[in-house]
């Protein structure tokens, strides 16, 4: 069964080795160094530049709608041979935001709720970006389902870090 893991950004390596990921995603801060695992090719590494805000602010970049058609298109031509890692600074927001949409985007007929459930049963600090899943409800014509199921679920509990988490997409 295909699976996506969350993480944090000090945790990229200790995850790509227990889980055998063999894609990556990092939504991560444009200043902000990201060492890609070298049993991870170039080509099935998405890194977007964006900061964990829901507003434009001076100095960063705000998540917008071509952030999410370049991670939609990305998560569309994973094989899932192997899992894909997804991960940010933390491990709380972005990276969990990432995985609620490509779940979503993946499979279609799982109810938003159950997807959004599933991530607060594996993680209570997972707090999605909600911009992030406000501009991917809309791409995916979810009809405010996805924006619904993570205001259900609610903020996770404050950490500096999150801990590693692991969704299935069946």
């Amino acid at each position: 069964m295909p699976t996506i893991h969350v993480c944090a950004l000090s945790k990229i390596a200790d995850e790509v080795r227990a889980t055998g990921a063999r894609t990556l995603v990092t939504l991560i801060n444009a200043q902000t160094p990201v060492l890609r695992p070298g049993v991870i090719p170039a080509e099935r590494h998405l890194s977007i530049p964006m900061s964990d805000i829901t507003a434009p602010l001076d100095g960063h970049i705000v998540p917008g709608d071509g952030h999410i058609g370049e991670f939609l298109a990305f998560v569309r031509a994973w094989d899932r041979a192997a899992p894909m890692l997804i991960h940010c600074y933390a491990g709380v927001s972005r990276s969990t935001a990432g995985a609620f949409i490509a779940a979503c985007a993946l499979n279609p007929a799982r109810p938003e709720a159950d997807i959004a459930q599933a991530i607060r049963a594996r993680s209570p600090t997972a707090t999605p970006n909600p911009l992030m899943v406000a501009l991917a409800d809309r791409v995916l014509a979810r009809q405010g389902r996805m924006v619904a199921a993570v205001e259900a679920i609610g903020r996770g509990e404050d950490c500096f870090e999150g801990v590693p988490f692991k969704l299935d997409l069946a």
